[in-house]
């Protein structure tokens, strides 16, 4: 039964200081709840249709309690336009940054990406391509949003998503290169202007730098950038007018994961 108590607590989790302040997040829908439960993130509740806690009986054991709610209950507290049959209170999952493991591999540093849909899209992106830190600095969009969650389909769950001054995080990378006595790995600045990324000889890892969807990179972290890159707009040989200034934040995420996944 849908108690008060319960549908308050719900209705406040929609609000990142009450997500903060219990430490839990909401998700939603047919295949992204299971996938939860068969993870190591913990659920606290469930909220679902009678046939949905049926037919998944084997996992539902696996949350803390599950509770039979009818299809209008779910379009209360759902913040989906369709809601499905089953929604999730999760536990937030707390991630320790060690620096020290990013030297060898790349990682995706998120420089001001506002837009919880670009993040969720940006956070299946790495997934796909094997990237398992995604940096964001603290007035990125937060990784517990609910759109942010829905949009990833999954790929939180693998993906660690951390929160720190990109300014800092480089130079600490930088720092632990030297200390390590490794090479300092590359940091790469997606701009409108800079190398095509078909030119680019990308290292063996690095960072890759998505600055916000308006403004681009910041000055500060700029300062840090060790090679400037770019997503070349194709000219068209009619010279038609008109074309696009940019491309969307995930879009050029995705294209640059690839070019540097392909060698």
């Amino acid at each position: 039964m849908l108690t008060k108590s319960k549908l308050s607590l719900l209705r406040a989790l929609r609000q990142k200081k009450f997500r903060n302040e219990h430490g839990l997040f909401v998700a939603e829908g047919d295949k992204l709840v299971p996938e939860i439960l068969q993870s190591d993130f913990v659920v606290e509740s469930l909220f679902a249709t009678a046939d949905w806690l049926k037919e998944n009986s084997k996992i539902v054991k696996k949350a803390g309690e599950a509770i039979s709610v009818t299809k209008d209950d779910l379009a209360r507290i759902s913040s989906l336009v369709t809601p499905q049959h089953v929604l999730a209170v999760v536990k937030m999952q707390e991630y320790v940054l060690d620096i020290k493991d990013l030297l060898s591999t790349y990682t995706i540093l998120l420089d001001g990406i506002r837009d919880p849909g670009n993040l969720g899209t940006i956070i299946r992106i790495a997934d796909w391509f094997g990237i398992r830190d995604i940096i964001c600095s603290p007035d990125s969009a937060e990784a517990w949003n609910p759109k942010v969650v829905q949009a990833s389909m999954g790929s939180l769950l693998r993906v660690r998503i951390h929160e720190m001054e990109p300014a800092k995080f480089l130079e600490d990378l930088k720092h632990n290169a030297e200390k390590e006595n490794m090479k300092v790995p590359e940091v790469y600045g997606t701009f409108m202007e800079g190398e095509s990324i078909y030119k680019t000889k990308f290292n063996s890892s690095g960072v890759i730098v998505i600055g916000n969807e308006a403004n681009g990179i910041s000055v500060l972290t700029e300062k840090h950038i060790g090679k400037k890159i770019t997503i070349p707009l194709v000219p068209l040989s009619n010279g038609e007018k008109g074309r696009p200034e940019s491309l969307n934040a995930g879009v050029a995420t995705a294209i640059v994961c690839a070019e540097l996944r392909r060698g």
